[in-house]
C-alpha cells in the first residue's frame, strides 16, 4: 500500500477567521481508510490534498515520501478520485468514451486501450449500455461508471467522497460490495457509517482537527455519541 504522510498540514481559506485543517499529522498505510465528521469538519479539504486538488497552507503531504506540491503530475497518476455527484466526472457523450477518456494520458496500444475499457464496463454491469449516453443512467448506474473510470487507469490508490450521497439503499450494498473487492488502498471520506464496518481503520475530524483515530467500531461510536450530545 502507499504510505500517506501529513506533516503539520494547516489549510485556510481567503476570507476565513480560523483554519478548515488545523496542524494535521497523520500517516496513512492501511487497505481501507475511513475518515468521518460533521459538514464543515475538514473531511473534504482533507482527501483533497492527497492528489493535489488543493494544497496546503503550511506543512506537506506526502505520498510514498513525494511531495505532493512539487510532484502533483505524478502522483495523480496514482490516484484516482470519486466525487460524490458522479454527474461531476462525465465528460463524454457516451459511456464507453468516458471510461476511455481516462487512459488519454497513457501511451497504450488501440487494442490494450479498448481492452481496458471493455473489461471496466463488464466488471461494473455497463457493457449494454456503452452506447447511451452517461446522463440517461440512474444515480446507481453513474456512480460505477465514475468508479470504472477510475479504476481503467489501474491506480494505486482511489479516494471516494461521500460517494453514497446520492445513492438508494440498493445501490449503497453495490457500492460497498466493490470497495470490498478493491485490490487497491482506499480511503473513503463519508457520512455512512455503516459502509466502514470492515474497513482498517477510521479517521474522525471536528473543527478541522482529528479527534479520534482507530477502529470502526471505537471511532464511529465516538462520533455518534458526539452528534447526538
Amino acid at each position: 500500500m502507499p504510505t500517506i504522510t501529513f506533516e503539520d498540514v494547516s489549510v485556510t481559506f481567503d476570507g476565513d477567521v480560523s483554519p478548515t485543517l488545523d496542524r494535521i499529522s497523520l500517516t496513512l498505510d492501511e487497505h481501507r481508510i475511513g475518515v468521518i465528521g460533521a459538514n464543515g469538519s475538514g473531511k473534504s479539504t482533507l482527501a483533497r490534498l492527497i492528489n493535489g486538488l488543493g494544497e496546503p497552507t503550511s506543512g506537506r503531504v506526502l505520498v510514498d515520501a513525494a511531495d505532493v506540491t512539487r510532484h502533483g503530475r505524478d502522483i495523480r497518476r496514482r490516484v484516482g478520485f470519486v466525487f460524490s455527484d458522479a454527474e461531476n466526472q462525465i465528460v463524454m457523450p457516451q459511456v464507453r468514451d468516458d471510461v476511455a477518456f481516462s487512459l488519454r494520458r497513457l501511451k497504450l496500444s488501440r487494442a490494450e486501450r479498448d481492452a481496458r475499457v471493455d473489461a471496466a464496463l463488464a466488471r461494473f454491469g455497463l457493457t449494454d449500455l456503452a452506447e447511451n449516453s452517461p446522463h440517461t443512467l440512474s444515480g446507481g448506474q453513474k456512480q460505477l461508471l465514475a468508479l470504472a473510470s477510475v479504476l481503467v487507469i489501474e491506480p494505486d490508490l482511489i479516494i471516494a467522497d461521500e460517494p453514497t450521497t446520492l445513492l438508494d439503499l440498493r445501490n449503497r450494498a453495490r457500492i460497498a460490495r466493490e470497495f470490498a473487492a478493491l485490490d487497491q488502498q482506499l480511503i473513503v471520506v463519508t457520512h455512512d457509517l455503516d459502509i466502514l464496518a470492515d474497513f482498517d481503520r477510521v479517521i474522525c475530524l471536528d473543527d478541522g482537527r482529528v479527534i479520534a483515530d482507530g477502529s470502526p467500531t471505537e471511532v464511529c461510536a465516538h462520533y455518534r455519541s458526539l452528534m447526538l450530545a
